[in-house]
Formats: structure tokens, sequence, C-alpha cells
């Protein structure tokens, strides 16, 4: 990793502080006072988690054992993000806080997609994750980056698309997501590894590229099950975008 070119962290890094901002304005637009009195909190507390992953991935406690089952950056990253995902769909203030985020906002966040994909592209050049996690190999998720715009915009600002396309959109995406984070999971040098064995997933075990599961993947996820449950609310209702 020391060889890799610095412009490829650096702007792995504008694309993680941009996930950031674009969520932060999803939280700063949400549709009820309360949620946006505290969006500077929320936007503290996820700066503190990168700053965490940050620490723990520059002390090499991803990368120095590769005999963990599970893996410690899932066990310490990833599980925790998914945790709190969890936490928000079961519990009352999780479920109202999520149906107060505006689709259009949470729509256009995708957009994050297409510099995180153009990063692994010149990862898989530089030999530090296998060309499988890159749309040259398995992974198709720069479709959803390139699309989101147009659904936002189009489906959601305009109301040129209906909600049944978009909900459509959002399961294909997601199915993307979910695609491209299994090859990853298991072409990460681990007992559990499938893949790639001749040039296994090392990047995301190191600084700053550890962000991508431990941050942007699960906001990405995120975005994707809130605008799911919202639109099928919305079908069952016929109210748009209810916020029971």
């Amino acid at each position: 990793m020391e060889s890799l070119p610095t412009y490829i962290s650096f702007i792995f890094g504008l694309t993680t502080v941009l996930t950031l901002v674009l969520f932060y304005w999803t939280v700063k637009n949400s549709r009820l006072e309360s949620i946006r009195k505290k969006s500077n909190l929320i936007l503290s507390g996820l700066t503190i988690w990168l700053i965490i992953q940050a620490i723990l991935t520059i002390k090499n406690v991803y990368n120095s054992d590769f005999s963990s089952v599970p893996p410690k950056i899932f066990l310490f990253g990833v599980l925790p993000a998914v945790l709190t995902i969890i936490f928000l769909f079961v519990t009352q203030k999780g479920r109202q806080f999520m149906n107060s985020l505006p689709l259009v906002n949470i729509t256009y966040l995708h957009i994050v997609r297409i510099p995180v994909e153009f990063v692994l592209l010149w990862l898989s050049i530089n030999q530090v994750i296998p060309q499988l996690m890159t749309f040259e190999g398995r992974n198709f998720d720069i479709i959803a980056g390139i699309t989101a715009p147009f659904i936002a915009y189009f489906g959601l600002t305009k109301g040129k698309l209906s909600q049944q396309i978009i909900l459509i959109w959002n399961f294909i995406c997601l199915a993307l997501l979910l695609n491209i984070v299994v090859n990853a999971f298991l072409s990460v040098p681990s007992p559990l590894q499938k893949f790639a064995f001749d040039q296994p997933n090392i990047a995301v075990l190191n600084f700053p590229f550890s962000w991508l599961p431990t941050f942007i993947v699960p906001v990405v996820l995120f975005g994707h099950l809130t605008s799911i449950r919202q639109l099928i609310n919305d079908q069952k209702s016929d109210k748009p975008n209810g916020l029971t």
C-alpha cells in the first residue's frame, strides 16, 4: 500500500466527506423539526465514528491478524453499523427518523457510488483489490450512481416516474450493492475467503479505504432501505411520504 498513488487516497477521502455531507444535507432537510435540530449532533456522531475507524485502521487492528473469524473489520467496523440500522428499524423513534427523511435527498446521495467505483478500478490496477470488485469484473454498482440523479430529478422532483418504478429501481440498486458487498467480503484474506486468492481484497483493511465498508456502504444501504420502506408505506396508505 506504500506505493499506492496519493491521488487515489485523496479522491477516496473526498468521496467519504461527500457521503458525510450528503447524509447531513438529507437529515438537515428532514420533514420533522425535531430531527433537523439533531442534525449537527448526528454529524458529530458520524465524524467521531470515522475517526474511530481511522484510528483502528492506522493502528493495524484490521490487517494484523488474518485468521480472525469473523474478520476484525467486520466485528469492529461493519457489525456496529449494521446493528445501528437494525435498531432504527425496530424502534419507534428510529422509524420516525427514517420516515422523515426526504426521498429526493436520499436518492441524490447515491451519486457517491460513481467515484467509489473509479477508486476501486484504480485500486485493482495497483493490485490491492481483485478485478472482480470493479466494473471490469462482477461489480455493476456504478449503474446505481449514474442513474440516481435521473431518478431523483425526473422521478421525485418532476414526478415523471411512478412510485412503482422508483421502488423497483431501489430494489435493483440494492441488489447491485449486496452483490459487491458479498464479493468483497469473500475476497478479504481470512478463513472465510472464497475468491481472489491470487490478489485478495487488502485495500479495505488499510486507511482510508476501511471507510468504505464501515461508513459509505452502510450509509448507502440505509438509504435504500429507508427509501424502500417509505415507498411501500406510501403505496399502502396512498399518502405521499407519510410519517407514520
